[in-house]
């Protein structure tokens, strides 16, 4: 049995779209805990979780000792601390990244906070692997009014946070989403990544249930690798695209999201509209879960690539009914499992 990677379950999805008047409650940190700690597979249980950066979950501003209290919280359910979100957003307290001198000082200063909570948890024994996640902090409408000029301020600032990450130890992971300017298709995400050209400080995080939707074009037709008929009816074409897509990627990649996608767009609450994460079994899922992780997981030779020491199964905007029930991880931790199963390794 196959030991890495080792497998997380994501926290904000009980904090991300929940919260605002129109959307549904927050589910607290102490209760996805709970759900994560007790899902069980045939004695084979999740090893850890990655954390938002944002209160009521973890406070960007939390002090040392909030810091271990929650090190130790975490610990006692036998789980550890992987990657984390640093909230660059402007209504979280950041700003955009090809905003003006103030935006991007406000994000760079999340950054910072984020990078000082990550390395102060490694500190405390709680986090022994893992990246911290940023992304533009921008939505795609804004960065078309100027794409070239915005690109280049957007890597000016991820320049700047790959200093502040580095001064910690620390790297960073650009999530590839659809409702990100700049990042919103495949080529430009790469662009961006080449353009920043800091490989050693700052990868991709790449998310099945985001990138499917890469291949489609949505935000940027231009860059669609399927046809706009698609019609979902070939597996060959669907594999041939992922294994366009992820040999520009793959390279990059440093913090792997496990996911399932009906390949439709959603948004709930604050949170832009973007992929639709669905239940491992859903029956309009477009994803062989366990097979097309591969493409991720492993090189152009079939190798497994060790690059990431974790995966997180990201069920962002699930419904509080379906959060809560404990069957929904033990399914997601199965999925999980047959991930590694088929593409981990043993140290």
């Amino acid at each position: 049995m196959n030991t890495y990677p080792k497998l997380h379950n994501a926290a904000w999805p009980g904090v991300v779209g929940k919260g605002s008047a129109d959307g549904e409650p927050i589910i607290e940190l102490d209760t996805m805990l709970d759900l994560t700690a007790k899902a069980s597979v045939n004695g084979v249980k999740f090893d850890g979780v990655d954390l938002f950066l944002f209160a009521p979950h973890v406070d960007i501003d939390a002090k040392d000792d909030d810091l271990k209290r929650l090190a130790d919280k975490v610990r006692a359910k036998n789980l550890v601390v992987g990657s984390v979100v640093a909230p660059v957003w402007p209504p979280t307290g950041g700003g955009s990244a090809m905003g003006d001198e103030a935006e991007r000082k406000k994000f760079t200063q999340q950054v910072h906070k984020g990078c000082h909570i990550a390395r102060r948890l490694r500190e405390l024994g709680a986090r022994p692997y893992g990246v911290v996640r940023i992304d533009s902090a921008s939505g795609p409408g804004d960065w078309l009014k100027d794409p070239e000029g915005n690109q280049k301020k957007i890597a000016a600032t991820f320049r700047a946070a790959c200093d502040i990450a580095q001064d910690h130890g620390e790297k960073l992971a650009a999530e590839g989403e659809i409702c990100w300017g700049g990042m919103h298709s495949w080529k430009r995400m790469l662009q961006l990544l080449e353009m920043v050209d800091r490989p050693g400080t700052l990868g991709f995080q790449a998310d099945m249930a985001h990138t499917l939707l890469y291949t489609l074009g949505y935000n940027a037709p231009e860059d669609a690798i399927l046809p706009t008929d698609f019609k979902w009816d070939s597996d060959k074409k669907l594999d041939d695209a992922l294994a366009t897509l992820t040999a520009a990627l793959r390279p990059w990649t440093i913090d792997f999201h496990v996911a399932q996608n009906d390949a439709t767009v959603k948004g709930s609450g604050s949170h832009d509209k973007t992929g639709r994460h669905c239940l491992p079994n859903d029956p309009n899922g477009k994803l062989k879960i366990a097979h097309h992780a591969g493409y991720w997981m492993r090189d152009s030779y079939g190798n497994v690539t060790k690059k990431f020491k974790h995966v997180c199964w990201d069920g962002c905007m699930f419904p509080n009914d379906v959060m809560m029930k404990q069957e929904t991880w033990n399914g997601i931790l199965a999925a999980m499992i047959a991930v590694r199963d088929a593409h981990g390794w043993s140290e």
